[in-house]
Protein backbone atom coordinates (compact mmCIF):
# COMPACT_ATOMS: atom_id res chain seq x y z
CA UNK A 1 0.00 0.00 0.00
CA UNK A 2 2.81 2.34 0.87
CA UNK A 3 4.44 1.73 -2.52
CA UNK A 4 1.14 2.31 -4.38
CA UNK A 5 0.57 5.55 -2.48
CA UNK A 6 4.09 6.69 -3.32
CA UNK A 7 3.57 5.89 -7.02
CA UNK A 8 0.23 7.71 -7.01
CA UNK A 9 1.78 10.80 -5.43
CA UNK A 10 4.67 10.72 -7.90
CA UNK A 11 2.17 10.47 -10.79
CA UNK A 12 0.18 13.44 -9.49
CA UNK A 13 3.34 15.49 -9.04
CA UNK A 14 4.48 14.63 -12.55
CA UNK A 15 1.10 15.64 -13.97
CA UNK A 16 1.18 18.90 -12.05
CA UNK A 17 4.72 19.58 -13.23
CA UNK A 18 3.79 18.85 -16.86
CA UNK A 19 0.71 21.07 -16.56
CA UNK A 20 2.85 23.89 -15.17
CA UNK A 21 5.35 23.49 -18.02
CA UNK A 22 2.56 23.49 -20.63
CA UNK A 23 1.01 26.55 -19.01
CA UNK A 24 4.37 28.36 -19.16
CA UNK A 25 4.77 27.42 -22.84
CA UNK A 26 1.24 28.63 -23.55
CA UNK A 27 1.91 31.90 -21.77
CA UNK A 28 5.18 32.35 -23.68
CA UNK A 29 3.47 31.70 -27.03
CA UNK A 30 0.71 34.19 -26.27
CA UNK A 31 3.30 36.72 -25.15
CA UNK A 32 5.19 36.33 -28.44
CA UNK A 33 1.91 36.60 -30.37
CA UNK A 34 0.82 39.82 -28.66
CA UNK A 35 4.29 41.35 -28.99
CA UNK A 36 4.34 40.54 -32.70
CA UNK A 37 0.83 41.97 -33.10
CA UNK A 38 1.82 45.12 -31.23
CA UNK A 39 4.92 45.62 -33.36
CA UNK A 40 2.85 45.01 -36.49
CA UNK A 41 0.31 47.67 -35.57
CA UNK A 42 3.08 50.06 -34.57
CA UNK A 43 4.81 49.49 -37.92
CA UNK A 44 1.54 50.13 -39.78
CA UNK A 45 0.87 53.26 -37.72
CA UNK A 46 4.33 54.66 -38.52
CA UNK A 47 3.84 53.91 -42.22
CA UNK A 48 0.55 55.80 -42.21
CA UNK A 49 2.00 58.72 -40.30
CA UNK A 50 4.91 59.03 -42.74
CA UNK A 51 2.46 58.80 -45.62
CA UNK A 52 0.27 61.55 -44.20
CA UNK A 53 3.34 63.67 -43.64
CA UNK A 54 4.39 63.27 -47.27
CA UNK A 55 0.92 63.71 -48.70
CA UNK A 56 -0.33 66.64 -46.63
CA UNK A 57 -0.06 69.70 -48.83
CA UNK A 58 -1.18 72.09 -46.10
CA UNK A 59 1.96 71.39 -44.08
CA UNK A 60 4.11 71.68 -47.23
CA UNK A 61 2.60 75.01 -48.22
CA UNK A 62 2.95 76.71 -44.87
CA UNK A 63 1.37 79.97 -46.11
CA UNK A 64 2.57 82.51 -48.63
CA UNK A 65 2.16 82.85 -52.37
CA UNK A 66 3.69 80.14 -54.48
CA UNK A 67 3.95 78.51 -57.89
CA UNK A 68 1.96 75.27 -58.04
CA UNK A 69 3.63 72.33 -59.76
CA UNK A 70 1.86 69.42 -61.47
CA UNK A 71 4.00 66.67 -63.01
CA UNK A 72 3.11 64.66 -66.13
CA UNK A 73 5.84 62.05 -66.30
CA UNK A 74 5.98 58.96 -68.49
CA UNK A 75 3.44 57.33 -70.77
CA UNK A 76 -0.05 58.81 -70.54
CA UNK A 77 -2.41 55.91 -69.87
CA UNK A 78 -5.07 54.85 -67.36
CA UNK A 79 -2.71 52.49 -65.49
CA UNK A 80 0.34 54.78 -65.23
CA UNK A 81 1.34 57.68 -62.98
CA UNK A 82 0.34 60.05 -65.81
CA UNK A 83 -3.31 58.97 -65.84
CA UNK A 84 -6.03 61.55 -66.40
CA UNK A 85 -7.76 61.09 -63.04
CA UNK A 86 -4.64 61.82 -61.00
CA UNK A 87 -3.43 64.67 -63.21
CA UNK A 88 -6.86 66.30 -63.18
CA UNK A 89 -7.08 65.99 -59.39
CA UNK A 90 -3.63 67.57 -59.10
CA UNK A 91 -4.67 70.46 -61.36
CA UNK A 92 -7.87 71.07 -59.41
CA UNK A 93 -6.00 71.12 -56.10
CA UNK A 94 -3.42 73.53 -57.55
CA UNK A 95 -6.01 75.98 -58.88
CA UNK A 96 -8.23 75.79 -55.79
CA UNK A 97 -5.42 76.81 -53.43
CA UNK A 98 -5.81 80.52 -52.68
CA UNK A 99 -2.02 80.99 -52.47
CA UNK A 100 -1.39 79.79 -56.03
CA UNK A 101 -0.14 82.62 -58.25
CA UNK A 102 0.44 80.39 -61.26
CA UNK A 103 0.45 76.72 -62.21
CA UNK A 104 3.33 74.98 -63.98
CA UNK A 105 2.70 71.62 -65.64
CA UNK A 106 6.08 69.98 -66.08
CA UNK A 107 5.93 67.43 -68.89
CA UNK A 108 8.36 64.66 -69.68
CA UNK A 109 6.32 62.25 -71.77
CA UNK A 110 6.51 60.48 -75.15
CA UNK A 111 2.72 60.50 -75.36
CA UNK A 112 0.14 57.81 -74.90
CA UNK A 113 -3.64 57.59 -74.94
CA UNK A 114 -5.36 60.37 -76.93
CA UNK A 115 -8.41 59.91 -74.72
CA UNK A 116 -6.46 60.45 -71.48
CA UNK A 117 -4.62 63.41 -72.99
CA UNK A 118 -7.92 64.82 -74.22
CA UNK A 119 -9.45 64.64 -70.75
CA UNK A 120 -6.51 66.58 -69.31
CA UNK A 121 -6.57 69.16 -72.12
CA UNK A 122 -10.29 69.77 -71.57
CA UNK A 123 -9.82 70.15 -67.81
CA UNK A 124 -6.98 72.65 -68.24
CA UNK A 125 -9.23 74.78 -70.45
CA UNK A 126 -12.07 74.56 -67.95
CA UNK A 127 -9.86 75.53 -65.01
CA UNK A 128 -8.27 78.41 -66.90
CA UNK A 129 -11.74 79.79 -67.65
CA UNK A 130 -12.81 79.25 -64.03
CA UNK A 131 -9.66 80.94 -62.67
CA UNK A 132 -8.80 83.65 -65.24
CA UNK A 133 -6.31 85.31 -62.87
CA UNK A 134 -4.20 82.14 -62.47
CA UNK A 135 -2.03 81.46 -65.54
CA UNK A 136 -0.96 77.95 -66.48
CA UNK A 137 2.40 77.32 -68.12
CA UNK A 138 4.00 74.14 -69.43
CA UNK A 139 7.68 73.42 -68.89
CA UNK A 140 9.09 70.68 -71.13
CA UNK A 141 11.98 68.57 -69.91
CA UNK A 142 13.43 65.89 -72.21
CA UNK A 143 10.40 65.16 -74.36
CA UNK A 144 6.89 66.44 -74.96
CA UNK A 145 5.57 64.41 -77.86
CA UNK A 146 2.23 63.25 -79.18
CA UNK A 147 -0.20 63.04 -76.22
CA UNK A 148 2.24 65.07 -74.14
CA UNK A 149 2.00 67.92 -76.63
CA UNK A 150 -1.78 67.42 -76.81
CA UNK A 151 -1.82 68.43 -73.12
CA UNK A 152 0.74 71.22 -73.55
CA UNK A 153 -1.31 72.90 -76.27
CA UNK A 154 -3.88 73.98 -73.65
CA UNK A 155 -1.35 76.11 -71.73
CA UNK A 156 -0.98 79.89 -71.78
CA UNK A 157 2.67 79.44 -72.73
CA UNK A 158 5.07 76.56 -73.35
CA UNK A 159 8.70 76.72 -72.21
CA UNK A 160 11.35 74.28 -73.39
CA UNK A 161 15.02 73.50 -73.16
CA UNK A 162 16.86 74.07 -76.44
CA UNK A 163 17.56 70.30 -76.65
CA UNK A 164 14.04 69.15 -75.69
CA UNK A 165 12.14 66.99 -78.18
CA UNK A 166 8.80 68.55 -79.07
CA UNK A 167 5.98 67.66 -81.45
CA UNK A 168 5.04 64.31 -82.99
CA UNK A 169 1.62 65.67 -83.89
CA UNK A 170 0.25 62.48 -85.36
CA UNK A 171 -1.59 59.28 -84.50
CA UNK A 172 -0.62 55.67 -84.99
CA UNK A 173 -2.24 52.26 -84.66
CA UNK A 174 0.20 49.39 -84.70
CA UNK A 175 0.16 45.62 -84.38
CA UNK A 176 1.51 42.41 -85.86
CA UNK A 177 0.33 39.84 -88.39
CA UNK A 178 1.11 36.15 -87.84
CA UNK A 179 -0.57 34.52 -90.82
CA UNK A 180 2.72 33.64 -92.56
CA UNK A 181 4.20 32.06 -89.44
CA UNK A 182 0.98 30.15 -88.79
CA UNK A 183 0.99 28.75 -92.31
CA UNK A 184 4.58 27.53 -91.92
CA UNK A 185 3.76 25.91 -88.58
CA UNK A 186 0.58 24.32 -89.91
CA UNK A 187 -1.64 26.27 -87.51
CA UNK A 188 -5.20 26.95 -88.62
CA UNK A 189 -7.09 30.02 -87.36
CA UNK A 190 -10.70 29.20 -86.43
CA UNK A 191 -12.54 32.47 -85.86
CA UNK A 192 -16.31 32.57 -85.57
CA UNK A 193 -17.98 36.00 -85.42
CA UNK A 194 -21.44 37.51 -85.57
CA UNK A 195 -20.92 40.65 -87.62
CA UNK A 196 -18.63 40.79 -90.62
CA UNK A 197 -16.22 43.24 -88.96
CA UNK A 198 -16.18 41.76 -85.47
CA UNK A 199 -12.72 40.34 -86.14
CA UNK A 200 -11.48 43.82 -87.06
CA UNK A 201 -7.69 43.79 -87.60
CA UNK A 202 -7.36 40.31 -86.05
CA UNK A 203 -3.58 39.58 -86.18
CA UNK A 204 -4.18 35.87 -86.85
CA UNK A 205 -6.31 36.41 -89.96
CA UNK A 206 -5.35 37.77 -93.40
CA UNK A 207 -5.58 41.57 -93.52
CA UNK A 208 -8.73 42.90 -95.11
CA UNK A 209 -8.26 45.86 -97.46
CA UNK A 210 -11.65 47.24 -96.40
CA UNK A 211 -10.80 47.07 -92.70
CA UNK A 212 -7.37 48.56 -93.34
CA UNK A 213 -8.95 51.55 -95.13
CA UNK A 214 -11.43 51.96 -92.28
CA UNK A 215 -8.60 51.93 -89.71
CA UNK A 216 -6.77 54.59 -91.72
CA UNK A 217 -9.90 56.73 -91.75
CA UNK A 218 -10.37 56.32 -87.99
CA UNK A 219 -6.74 57.25 -87.26
CA UNK A 220 -7.10 60.18 -89.66
CA UNK A 221 -10.15 61.45 -87.77
CA UNK A 222 -8.23 61.40 -84.48
CA UNK A 223 -5.31 63.15 -86.21
CA UNK A 224 -7.62 65.96 -87.32
CA UNK A 225 -8.91 66.31 -83.76
CA UNK A 226 -5.29 66.61 -82.59
CA UNK A 227 -4.50 69.26 -85.22
CA UNK A 228 -7.60 71.23 -84.24
CA UNK A 229 -6.58 71.20 -80.57
CA UNK A 230 -3.08 72.46 -81.44
CA UNK A 231 -4.40 75.22 -83.69
CA UNK A 232 -6.92 76.28 -81.06
CA UNK A 233 -4.31 76.37 -78.33
CA UNK A 234 -1.47 78.00 -80.24
CA UNK A 235 -3.53 80.31 -82.47
CA UNK A 236 -1.60 82.79 -84.59
CA UNK A 237 1.66 81.89 -82.84
CA UNK A 238 1.94 78.87 -85.14
CA UNK A 239 4.09 79.21 -88.25
CA UNK A 240 2.79 76.22 -90.23
CA UNK A 241 5.07 74.20 -92.48
CA UNK A 242 4.15 71.27 -94.76
CA UNK A 243 5.49 68.77 -92.22
CA UNK A 244 4.29 70.44 -89.00
CA UNK A 245 1.49 67.89 -88.51
CA UNK A 246 3.28 64.96 -90.11
CA UNK A 247 4.39 63.33 -86.86
CA UNK A 248 7.92 64.73 -86.88
CA UNK A 249 9.58 65.95 -83.69
CA UNK A 250 11.77 69.04 -83.36
CA UNK A 251 14.32 70.33 -80.91
CA UNK A 252 13.10 72.84 -78.37
CA UNK A 253 15.00 75.58 -80.18
CA UNK A 254 13.33 74.75 -83.50
CA UNK A 255 9.91 74.40 -81.84
CA UNK A 256 10.14 78.03 -80.72
CA UNK A 257 10.83 79.11 -84.30
CA UNK A 258 7.78 77.14 -85.48
CA UNK A 259 5.53 78.61 -82.81
CA UNK A 260 5.02 75.27 -81.09
CA UNK A 261 6.69 76.72 -77.98
CA UNK A 262 7.16 80.24 -76.61
CA UNK A 263 10.63 80.38 -75.12
CA UNK A 264 13.42 78.75 -73.17
CA UNK A 265 12.84 78.07 -69.50
CA UNK A 266 12.94 75.62 -66.60
CA UNK A 267 10.66 75.15 -63.64
CA UNK A 268 12.77 77.42 -61.46
CA UNK A 269 13.19 80.17 -64.05
CA UNK A 270 9.49 80.21 -64.93
CA UNK A 271 8.49 80.30 -61.25
CA UNK A 272 10.98 83.07 -60.53
CA UNK A 273 10.72 85.23 -63.64
CA UNK A 274 7.29 84.54 -65.15
CA UNK A 275 4.97 83.61 -62.28
CA UNK A 276 6.97 85.83 -59.90
CA UNK A 277 6.63 83.29 -57.08
CA UNK A 278 9.94 81.55 -56.52
CA UNK A 279 8.50 79.16 -53.94
CA UNK A 280 7.29 75.96 -55.69
CA UNK A 281 4.74 73.62 -54.10
CA UNK A 282 4.20 70.20 -55.68
CA UNK A 283 0.48 69.38 -56.03
CA UNK A 284 1.07 66.20 -58.03
CA UNK A 285 -0.93 63.25 -56.76
CA UNK A 286 1.67 60.62 -55.87
CA UNK A 287 1.05 57.05 -54.82
CA UNK A 288 1.49 57.13 -51.06
CA UNK A 289 3.11 54.63 -48.72
CA UNK A 290 -0.31 53.60 -47.44
CA UNK A 291 -1.42 52.81 -51.01
CA UNK A 292 1.75 50.80 -51.64
CA UNK A 293 1.28 48.96 -48.34
CA UNK A 294 -2.34 48.16 -49.18
CA UNK A 295 -1.32 46.87 -52.60
CA UNK A 296 1.43 44.71 -51.13
CA UNK A 297 -0.91 43.39 -48.46
CA UNK A 298 -3.54 42.62 -51.10
CA UNK A 299 -0.97 40.90 -53.31
CA UNK A 300 0.30 38.90 -50.35
CA UNK A 301 -3.21 37.76 -49.44
CA UNK A 302 -3.96 36.87 -53.07
CA UNK A 303 -0.79 34.82 -53.39
CA UNK A 304 -1.43 33.07 -50.10
CA UNK A 305 -5.02 32.09 -50.87
CA UNK A 306 -4.30 29.34 -53.45
CA UNK A 307 -1.84 27.63 -51.08
CA UNK A 308 -4.27 27.97 -48.19
CA UNK A 309 -7.09 26.49 -50.26
CA UNK A 310 -4.88 23.58 -51.33
CA UNK A 311 -3.92 22.84 -47.72
CA UNK A 312 -7.56 23.06 -46.65
CA UNK A 313 -8.61 20.58 -49.32
CA UNK A 314 -5.85 18.23 -48.20
CA UNK A 315 -6.97 18.35 -44.58
CA UNK A 316 -4.09 20.63 -43.63
CA UNK A 317 -1.57 17.86 -44.23
CA UNK A 318 1.37 17.77 -46.65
Amino acid sequence: MSEQKENWERGVLEKLAMAAVQEQRRARHWSIFFKTLTFGWLFLFLYLMVDLGEGGKESAIGGGKHTALVEVHGVIAPDTAANADDVIQSLQDAFDDHNTLGVVVRINSPGGSPVQAGYINDEIRRLRALHPDVPLYVVVEDICASGGYYIAAAADKIFVNKASMVGSIGVLMDGFGFTGAMEKLGVERRLITAGENKGFLDPFSPQSATQKDYARQMVGDIHQQFIAVVKQGRGNRLKPTPDMFSGLVWTGERSIELGLADGLGSLDSVAREVVKAEKVVDFTVHEGLADRLAQRFGAGVASALPGWAARAQGGGMR
